[in-house]
């Protein structure tokens, strides 16, 4: 899937023809630098290597500067390969948030944000107990039984328990373009998308 690199900025909400009040995030994508040009007699795949982000040379490694310098680009903060780009690119090539257009449907991926350590309720959505009487003594957000008895006499894998939450790698399928803003590089698109403000996320279509 071709696709750019974006940062995210925010939610907002804007209203269609109808008048309805539509939930939506906005996204600076691109613009993004082809830094490396994968091809099939060389790596036995197609994809391009796209570059986001500037970052100072003094925070880049003498490998990365090569690289980058390779390509005729200052050094980026995430490079991310896309394959199914139609066309054909070269190194050092701009790709602009005009490669969306309006209405049609993409792809987010991005790092959800991280929640720490959490119990059940909140990570996996318990009830708890339930009640407030009948003998129950602080046990209101408990996780309950977690297993059987002397037969099977362990805890099953896959428990779902307490434990760290958040902080993972998501996408979330089918968003509607809803905006392209070429002159800010901007992308409003429909609904949540994984991350804090100013996360990294990948636009795929």
């Amino acid at each position: 899937m071709s696709g750019l690199i974006g940062k995210k900025i925010g939610m907002t909400s804007i209203f269609d023809e109808n008048g309805k009040n539509i939930p939506c995030t906005v996204i600076e994508a691109g613009p993004c630098v082809v830094t490396q040009v994968r091809t099939n007699e060389v790596d036995g795949y197609e994809a391009l290597q796209l570059g986001f982000d500037d970052k100072a040379e003094k925070r880049a490694s003498k490998a990365e500067v090569g690289h980058f310098k390779k390509a005729g680009v200052s050094p980026k903060k995430k490079i991310v390969e896309f394959q199914g780009f139609e066309g054909d690119f070269k190194l050092g090539d701009t790709i602009t948030v005009e490669h969306f257009r309006e209405g049609e449907f993409v792809d987010v991926t991005g790092t959800s944000k991280g929640k720490g350590f959490q119990g059940v309720v909140k990570r996996h959505g318990f009830g708890g107990v339930g009640q407030a009487t009948h003998g129950q003594h602080n046990r209101l957000r408990a996780p309950g039984s977690i297993g059987a008895a002397s037969y099977p006499a362990r805890v099953f894998k896959g428990m779902r328990m307490a434990g760290r939450t958040g902080a993972e790698r998501v996408t979330v399928e089918n968003l509607k373009v809803l905006k392209v803003v070429p002159e800010k590089n901007l992308i409003v698109i429909k609904g949540c998308v994984p991350g804090h403000k100013n996360a990294y996320v990948i636009v795929q279509k």
